[in-house]
């Protein structure tokens, strides 16, 4: 009986230190998957000392990094707002989002109240805004220049753990731009294109590597207008202007949001005599938001749609 009841005893501490060594195992693994340690991130030339990987990203000012989040499928911990709301270039990746504010007027509140690892903020930002976001958490100013927009994507990949898909995508763009720039090269390369974008119901028009001008004339080759390569930032144009430019496609970007108090710009202008006359209007090569309205250009997600666009727009009859 003794001999019985000390194999007994022996039998069920053996299984307690299991379980026991089973939950502390199971807590570590826990524990693991949630945390992150910090490590230094390089970008444009600066050190940041950051906690990642992590899922505890907030977004503001930097349309560039929503973007890049939605090509990434990164769900922000916070987004930026539009008039209010997230609209629908952004609803896949902000299921689970808080708005930080509008674009270029962050919510301080609600920011610090996510308590978020790192900031993603804006080159546009004044200084002063930049160092409010500083003492919230680790502020990156993301850069809106379209020329850095493979390490303002490989930025957020670090960040999330995702540097193989951004590698990737990167790889897969410079492969449709060979292919692209053959197709247009035999049908379209001496085609006069332009892109205006109509804001509080003027033309504008961009310098030759800012907005889709860093694909259409950077990527794909395609000369750029005078007026264009005199441009030094987005600059007002007159509709006698660009009927004396008189290009062969038109590439139009309308939001209603840029156009609130001229909610009927693009109709009026389509009705202008001076618009019918040009030479894109009267063979159909006028193309009006083949690509999201709120798309920043030169950004990765911006320029592989640009491609695919011109791909189809610039070698049509």
């Amino acid at each position: 009986m003794k001999k019985l009841a000390f194999a007994f005893m022996i039998l069920l501490l053996a299984f307690t230190a299991a379980a026991c060594g089973s939950a502390e195992t199971s807590d570590t693994a826990s524990k693991g998957k949630g945390s992150s340690d910090k490590q230094k991130i390089e970008y444009l030339g600066k050190t940041y000392e950051v906690k990642a990987p992590t899922d505890k990203l907030a977004i503001t000012g930097s349309v560039e990094s929503m973007e890049d989040a939605k090509l990434l499928d990164v769900h922000p911990a916070g987004a930026i707002s539009f008039s209010g709301k997230f609209p629908d270039l952004f609803k896949d990746i902000t299921d689970k989002s808080v708005s930080t504010g509008e674009k270029m007027q962050p919510n301080m509140e609600k920011i610090l109240e996510l308590q978020p690892d790192v900031i993603l903020a804006s080159t546009k930002f004044p200084e002063k805004t930049l160092k409010k976001l500083s003492s919230t958490a680790e502020t990156i100013p993301v850069s809106h220049i379209s020329s850095n927009w493979k390490d303002n994507m490989m930025l957020l990949a670090q960040l999330t753990g995702k540097e193989k898909k951004a590698k990737q995508i990167i790889a897969d763009y410079e492969q449709d731009l060979k292919k692209t720039k053959t197709k247009i090269n035999n049908k379209a390369k001496k085609s006069n294109a332009l892109v205006i974008r109509i804001r509080q119901g003027n033309i504008y028009i961009y310098p030759e590597q800012v907005y889709f001008n860093s694909t259409l004339y950077g990527d794909l080759g395609l000369k750029a207008p005078a007026e264009v390569k005199a441009a030094k930032a987005q600059e007002l144009i007159s509709l006698e202007k660009l009927s004396q430019m008189n290009p062969d496609h038109i590439f139009v970007q309308f939001s209603d949001d840029e156009n609130a108090d001229k909610p009927d710009a693009l109709k009026d202008l389509e009705k202008n005599p001076i618009w019918k006359s040009l030479k894109a209007v009267k063979e159909n090569h006028v193309y009006v938001n083949t690509i999201d309205p709120l798309a920043q250009g030169g950004t990765a997600w911006s320029k592989i749609r640009f491609l695919q666009v011109a791909a189809d727009k610039l070698t049509q009859d």
